[in-house]
């Protein structure tokens, strides 16, 4: 039997700030070639606990395992094994498109003919390529959403982690993320993906895991069959309630 390329086990991270745990003892097991939808409501510890497995937060108690490497003694490993998306652009506005993917490439040991090659597939993967050498924050909100996420691919990582990769962008560029992750999905690699759009998720998705209060609370297997569970929004709504989550 394959061994999970992420295996959490009691993960717990509290703040300082405050008196609960945002991630509360929860465990998760994610095997190869898995697409894993993280499901939760506002708060609920999703970003934090994608923190913690992309090595940009340390836990409070527990462990975390990337095929085989803990986290917390091989970071640096683990970083050539894993691409993040995260909920925030996280581009550099006065660079080209060129220049975001080259410099992300070099701190990821790529040369110079190795970014150039992938970048430039990449770019004209995400319909980005004519607009290369500008500036990226003269660019829409989608653009500079597609091009955080193949910056995160540029080194052909084994597992995904995206972060909202859809949020706040028009239809065309949802539409065109949502193929790219389906590609490369089909080419074996692991994915981890947040969203609040639970359709985006049954489309894509091969099984969805619910966290609220910092614990997994609900496991939703076999999405891409349409069989043996209820609509997604359904059992969320059933194991996170419907009282409002807002954020003030």
């Amino acid at each position: 039997m394959k061994a999970p390329d992420i295996r959490v086990e009691r993960l717990v991270k509290r703040y300082r700030s405050s008196g609960i745990n945002a991630v509360d003892g929860l465990d998760l097991e994610v095997m190869p070639g898995e697409f894993i939808g993280l499901l939760g409501p506002n708060g609920a510890g999703k970003t934090t606990l994608i923190s913690i497995l992309t090595g940009v937060m340390r836990p409070t108690a527990g462990s975390v395992r990337i095929q085989g490497h803990d986290i917390a003694k091989e970071r640096h490993r683990i970083h050539r094994l894993i691409g993040f998306v995260p909920q925030d652009i996280a581009l550099y506005g006065e660079f080209t498109a060129r220049e975001n993917l080259a410099f992300f490439g070099r701190l990821q040991g790529l040369d110079g003919t190795t970014i150039r090659e992938r970048g430039d597939r990449l770019l004209d993967r995400a319909g980005l390529l004519p607009r290369a050498g500008d500036q990226v924050r003269h660019w829409s909100g989608g653009m500079q959403r597609r091009l955080n996420l193949i910056t995160a691919l540029l080194h052909q990582p084994a597992i995904v982690f995206l972060d909202e990769p859809t949020a706040g962008i028009d239809v065309q560029s949802r539409a065109l993320i949502r193929d790219l992750l389906a590609e490369i999905h089909a080419e074996g690699a692991t994915l981890v993906y947040t969203s609040h759009h639970l359709e985006e998720v049954e489309r894509l998705c091969t099984r969805a895991v619910i966290v609220d209060h910092g614990k997994l609370v609900a496991e939703v297997a076999d999405l891409r069959t349409g069989t043996g569970h209820e609509r997604l929004e359904d059992i969320f709504l059933h194991v996170t309630g419907r009282e409002l989550r807002d954020r003030s």
